[in-house]
């Protein structure tokens, strides 16, 4: 644009959004960088199950002043990423439910609970076990505590 269009600095690079000081000193890659890219994606090929924390851990002693976070711009930088696991599927046989063809012949149970609420006394949550007949939809039984745990429902079915 400076040259081209006989703009000056100052607006070109506004123009651009570039600041000068990057215009008049542009990047120039430090050799530790290149070489300690050229070990990240030797190692990256080599051991293809470490990421850039692993990489880091085996580079440290080799080159004691580097970080994890430059390691890691290096390493996404040269587009490395292990690849994600597909998480298996569980193949397991399904039951079907059976519709209930007679009375007491299968029960379905369930948890309700409420709060029993007093002015001035802070309110006590209470919860009920119901279980229901299938076929007739009667309510066999209901428990009501303020607590029910695996013991106590074993004890009434």
């Amino acid at each position: 644009m400076v040259s081209h269009h006989k703009l000056s600095e100052r607006h070109a690079c506004a123009l651009v959004g570039l600041s000068r000081d990057s215009y008049r000193h542009p990047i120039v890659p430090s050799t530790l960088n290149q070489e300690l890219l050229g070990r990240i994606v030797q190692t990256a090929h080599e051991r293809r199950r470490w990421g850039y924390r692993m990489i880091h851990d085996v580079l440290r002693p080799e080159y004691p002043g580097i970080n994890h976070k430059r390691v890691y711009r290096l390493y996404s930088q040269e587009g490395l990423a292990i690849r994600k696991r597909k998480k298996t599927k569980r193949v397991g046989v399904r039951v079907p439910l059976v519709a209930a063809t007679a009375i007491n012949q299968t029960w379905s149970m369930d948890f309700v609970s409420d709060a029993i609420a007093r002015p001035g006394v802070i309110a006590r949550r209470i919860k009920c076990l119901t279980v229901a007949d299938d076929f007739s939809h009667e309510c066999v039984d209901i428990t009501a505590d303020f607590g029910i745990g695996g013991h106590y429902v074993t004890r009434l079915c």
